[in-house]
């Protein structure tokens, strides 16, 4: 397994790219390596204290330029705040990494119809809300763009116990195929990435407790045998934010272990089945 960067050095120079959600985990991650591949990078989140210390240390670590903006993407006015001071220090905005999320694991009907409506509007909402402010931007300048959204396997698939989510991702991979269509005469791409479990310090220990965490072992969930590294995705976002992507529209890239496919086939759990069990089944069917 090689955990480096994979694109060559500079192959975002110049280019200007938001990262909602930037200040932890994997926003961070994929921001830090935009810096090192030459972009310049706007982080958001509503927590500016957070981001302020996140842009500190990536500057640090990278020597690039990170502006930290709070910014809730509920509220479509703070994204034309983002926008602009964004135009204002850098210029030009080349592309928008949708990754602001929030989640419950629950049973939904032990969920209020405000908990419910907070993961849509995050999600859903938030997304359109950036997609659409940034589209409209770049449309009336005549500029080209690039949204990068992340979104989930059960995107397709549905998923019990993660209703709100699921519902909310798959309304992002319908409108990112759907603007791929339709504002691609403007020279705007929309693609996504539907990550498997890429474990960040914190997140899964408020999704879960840990005597319920520690059942998700991925020898047992994910054909690899392993959880993703946050390089490897942070390369696989970088493709797709870069000009060597440039053919790539509407795509939606799993990058799980193979994860969702394990649950997907019928009989996939008979990876259980010992070689002598197998003996035995086959005696009995030559039988």
């Amino acid at each position: 397994m090689n955990t480096n960067g994979m694109l060559k050095e500079g192959t975002l120079e110049g280019k200007t790219i938001i990262v909602t959600g930037g200040g932890t985990g994997l926003g961070r991650s994929m921001g830090k390596y935009f810096l090192e591949l030459g972009a310049n990078l706007v982080i958001t989140s509503r927590k500016l204290p957070v981001l302020e210390e996140t842009a500190k240390a990536l500057e640090s670590e990278t020597g690039g330029k990170v502006l930290p903006l709070a910014c809730d993407v509920r509220n479509y006015e703070e994204i034309e705040n983002v926008i602009s001071t964004t135009e204002e220090k850098f210029g030009q905005i080349h592309g928008v990494l949708n990754n602001a999320a929030g989640n419950f694991i629950s049973p939904t009907e032990r969920l209020s119809h405000r908990a419910f409506n907070t993961v849509v509007d995050i999600v859903l909402r938030g997304t359109s809300n950036f997609t659409l402010a940034a589209g409209k931007n770049w449309i009336e300048k005549k500029q080209k763009g690039t949204f990068l959204n992340i979104v989930t396997t059960y995107s397709w698939t549905g998923s019990a116990y993660v209703v709100p989510s699921a519902a909310a991702k798959a309304g992002v991979l319908a409108m990112t195929r759907s603007l791929a269509v339709e504002w691609a005469k403007y020279g705007i791409r929309s693609n996504a990435i539907a990550p498997g479990p890429f474990p960040t310090e914190g997140a899964w220990s408020r999704l879960l407790p840990d005597n319920i965490a520690n059942l998700f072992d991925p020898k047992n969930k994910i054909p690899v045998q392993r959880f993703g590294e946050h390089q490897e995705l942070a390369n696989l976002a970088a493709y797709l934010m870069s000009d060597f992507s440039a053919y790539v529209n509407g795509e939606v890239i799993t990058i799980d272990g193979g994860e969702w496919l394990q649950g997907a086939g019928e009989f996939n759990q008979l990876d259980m089945v010992t070689k002598e069990m197998w003996d035995m089944l086959e005696m009995m069917r030559k039988g």
